[in-house]
């Protein structure tokens, strides 16, 4: 019996690995009985800050790690690929399609309980009943302190920030055209069931756009940018000081770094062109379809801890989105985590206590991929360690 505190991604992954392994789990999720300040349901494997997974092309590190726990049998990788939304080169899905679908194949699964209630002390584990922690970063405080004691040093940390989303209706698409970058517009292969495959499933260029681009004159980008830098921010106001992660940096805590950051960050406009003028546009926003009924898209790369007021008055200086509805405003989130290489093993155990197992964010990896990728390790290492 495994017991697995945490219904997150890693979570998730790590129960699936075991119960199709034959071994029998137990996941303890403290949703909905305990919610968080950033989950909006109680399903498993809810995803609160983007809907991509990144590129999902075999030229990158985060394609090819797809592609192999493709090949382990990920829980993960299956649900996404069935929920996918269009995303040029990188792998999205309709978010709560998604959450759901896990929800439901674990739900379903005869060697799988779920309980829901909150762990405020770490299970006793043994080698027959290990236990894996995959709470995530907003671990709740009184397991925190509990973990801290056990690896005998203070967490890590960083903030991390969420995007906005607007309503589809509500963007004027006379000022927008859709274009994926470098017209690298992807669909997925649906493999053929009755031969071996002939090689890796990868992307391949239907010809559609996936994303609608909002252009910007170099007028409208200063204005732009003079909004966001004096706009007021709801939390972390010391940009120099506080740690933010910089794969996924708050649009203000770019701003701050210069006039051209941006341009060539989240809005850089190259790949693409301005089918009104025919030439690339000073700067860009891409919107990504957030869902696969389309009627939701979110600000790719934008986001923000600005006040929700002050979200509504800067984005709405982007052309297109003048009178844009928002579905859900950014946020800034503190993210906690162990110092993985000295606490962990590299099949992530706790070094002094190996029956314990650390998977998904906490132990120290960052985005959605690594965080599954981390419970399928954690999964396979404990059903590999009780078959010797």
């Amino acid at each position: 019996m495994i017991t697995i505190v945490g219904g997150g991604l890693a979570g998730s992954e790590a129960a699936w690995q075991a119960a199709s392994s034959g071994v029998p789990v137990t996941i303890h999720e403290m949703r909905p009985v305990r919610p968080t300040a950033v989950h909006k349901t109680d399903r498993l494997a809810e995803l609160v800050c983007s809907n991509s997974f990144r590129g999902d092309k075999l030229d990158n590190a985060v394609g090819l790690l797809k592609e192999e726990m493709r090949r382990l049998g990920s829980l993960v990788m299956r649900v996404a690929e069935d929920c996918r939304v269009p995303a040029g080169a990188a792998l999205a899905v309709d978010r709560e399609r998604f959450a759901q679908a896990v929800t439901d194949t674990l739900s379903a699964h005869p060697l799988i309980t779920i309980v829901r209630d909150e762990v405020t002390t770490i299970p006793s584990a043994t080698d027959r009943e290990p236990v894996i922690l995959a709470t995530g970063p907003l671990t709740s405080d009184a397991l925190s302190a509990d973990l801290r004691q056990l690896v005998g040093q203070d967490y890590l940390y960083f903030y991390d920030a969420i995007s906005p989303i607007v309503l589809a209706e509500s963007i004027d698409r006379t000022r927008v055209f859709r274009q994926s970058r470098w017209d690298r517009d992807t669909v997925r292969l649906k493999p053929d069931t009755t031969a071996e495959p002939a090689g890796p499933a990868c992307g391949v260029d239907d010809g559609q756009g996936d994303y609608l681009n909002c252009p910007m004159t170099r007028d409208e980008y200063e204005r732009f940018y003079d909004a966001v830098v004096h706009a007021e921010s709801a939390t972390v106001h010391d940009f120099d000081k506080e740690k933010f992660f910089e794969g996924c940096l708050p649009l203000e805590v770019m701003a701050h770094r210069g006039a051209d950051t941006l341009r060539f960050g989240p809005m850089k406009p190259v790949g693409l062109v301005d089918p009104r003028t025919g030439r690339q546009p000073y700067a860009a926003v891409q919107l990504r379809q957030d869902n696969i009924a389309g009627d939701h898209y979110s600000l790719v790369g934008f986001q923000t801890q600005l006040k929700w007021g002050e979200q509504e008055r800067v984005l709405r200086l982007i052309p297109g989105l003048e009178h844009a509805e928002f579905v859900r405003f950014g946020m800034v989130h503190r993210n906690t985590y162990v110092n993985g290489p000295a606490v962990l093993t590299d099949t992530w155990q706790v070094r002094h206590r190996p029956v314990l197992f650390l998977a998904g964010q906490m132990s120290g990896v960052e985005g959605y991929v690594e965080s599954a990728a981390s419970g399928l390790i954690a999964g396979l290492a404990i059903c590999s360690a009780a078959d010797t």
